[in-house]
């Protein structure tokens, strides 16, 4: 039985993929909670802020692509471990982020740093 945690999580990274701003937003709550861990300093909040950021990164980034590595589901949390390529800088990483979902929407964001 797939989670509403592991259906957001694929929702989202699949409209990423796609450059689909409005549909990779539509994942997320109004109020979302962008934090860098294990340090807990706030990246941004709400859903203004990061259809400023990912609008951005998507236009100067068109190749952009999150490739699954592996994903644990735990009750309302999804963890991601992402290789990410085709940066317009030519830089390639590794990216993990974990999501939260309350009420059938990711409510916090924590990425690995």
């Amino acid at each position: 039985m797939i989670t509403m945690a592991e259906e957001l999580a694929q929702k989202q990274l699949a409209a990423y993929n796609a450059q689909n701003l409005e549909a990779f937003l539509e994942c997320y709550s109004d109020d979302v909670l962008v934090i860098e861990f294990p340090s807990n300093n706030v990246m941004y909040q709400g859903i203004e802020g990061m259809r400023e950021r990912y609008g951005k990164m998507f236009q100067e980034n068109p190749d952009n692509h999150a490739e699954l590595l592996s994903r644990i589901i735990k009750g309302n949390i999804a963890i991601d471990h992402e290789h990410v390529t085709g940066r317009a800088n030519g830089k390639e990483s590794f990216a993990v982020a974990m999501y939260e979902v309350i009420e059938n929407k990711i409510n916090k964001v924590w990425f690995v740093v």
